[in-house]
């Protein structure tokens, strides 16, 4: 069977993550790469051998023979560039978060069914060996009824700057950046249920900190120290209709003595962590038990879950599974991103 060829449009830092994934896959060609840097795009096109390269994503999507592209622009050309993909008969792999406002996200699910095309949202830690392992015992029944998750992903320091930190490019700071992925992985996680209220705090204190030395962190390409228009932090209680609940908090930096990440789930019958490591805690015979399952990664496997998406996403281009992420899931969590920076804006609590 002849490879699937397949595009990258956005050839920034991401974007390695996806052409890693796509270059491992023995099914695919990696065929075209856009950026609106030529330079940049001509060199990711070298290293993965990729044989076009354009400024122009619509030069891209005109090519007939192109089966499926990765998006991995800024988030503000997301919604745009996915439904001019979908139109052009393609099947879209769309980076987190699927776009920057609920409108943008029912527009794109609207050009998933008129054109029958797939489109996965880059949720990858869905994919991730250990999110699978702990859904199994969820689907088993081992924490019986979740009823109440807590998640943070916080820097201390590391505000990317760059569009990271533009507003207009990026939708957000914290929150659209680090918080859509621990709050999807744990509505993911407790069944996806239906959101019923949002109250969330953000602040923007602090900045991003140019001033601090002796300690490294990831900057974007166009990082700009004196640019930026978003928050630092973010806080919110998410309540569902089942009764169930999930806390939530981010950061880009914060006067914290280190880093932290940990996505918990409490049920009737048991709980579990996902991160810092995977552990689920149950009752036997009047005992707690913390049980660890014996893996290979404890921890979030970053490349292996890229690898996971990739080819699931190549698997259900081919109709051979379906995503773990659809576009109507990337709706909902758009959903409840926006409902928190509303909550923030004005004061008081969203009701759905």
């Amino acid at each position: 069977m002849s490879k699937l060829k397949i595009a990258v449009i956005g050839a920034g830092s991401i974007s390695d993550c996806h052409l890693q994934a796509y270059a491992s896959n023995s099914e695919v060609e990696i065929y075209a790469i856009c950026d609106l840097n030529e330079g940049r795009a001509q060199e990711m096109a070298k290293k993965y051998k990729a044989s076009k390269v354009f400024t122009d994503y619509k030069e891209l999507l005109a090519l007939p023979e192109i089966h499926s592209v990765s998006i991995c622009t800024w988030n503000n050309s997301h919604a745009e560039i996915s439904i001019a993909a979908l139109d052009a008969g393609k099947n879209v792999l769309c980076e987190k978060p699927l776009c920057q406002t609920v409108e943008e996200a029912l527009d794109v699910e609207k050009a998933v069914h008129r054109s029958g095309k797939l489109l996965q949202v880059g949720f990858v830690r869905r994919y991730s060996d250990n999110a699978q392992i702990l859904k199994k015992f969820i689907e088993e029944g081992e924490l019986g009824e979740i009823y109440y998750a807590k998640a943070s992903c916080l820097r201390r320091l590391g505000n990317p700057g760059g569009w990271f930190s533009d507003i207009e490019r990026s939708g957000g700071g914290p929150v659209i950046d680090l918080g859509v992925h621990i709050i999807d992985i744990c509505w993911y996680l407790m069944g996806k249920p239906k959101v019923k209220s949002v109250s969330a705090n953000l602040s923007n204190r602090l900045g991003n900190r140019s001033n601090i030395r002796h300690l490294s962190f990831y900057k974007a390409a166009d990082y700009d120290a004196k640019e930026n228009t978003v928050e630092d932090m973010a806080n919110a209680m998410i309540r569902f209709e089942n009764g169930a609940s999930l806390l939530v908090d981010v950061s880009f930096t914060l006067h914290a003595k280190q880093d932290e990440i940990s996505v918990k789930l409490f049920g009737d019958k048991g709980g579990a962590e996902l991160e810092p490591e995977i552990s689920i805690i149950g009752e036997k015979f009047d005992t707690i038990l913390n049980m660890t399952p014996q893996v290979d990664s404890k921890s979030f496997d970053f490349m292996g879950s890229f690898s996971n998406e990739i080819n699931h996403f190549i698997d259900s281009a081919l109709g051979r599974k379906e995503t773990l992420s659809p576009v109507e899931d990337g709706v909902e969590v758009m959903k409840i991103l926006c409902a928190i920076y509303e909550s923030a804006r004005q004061g008081r609590e969203i009701q759905f």
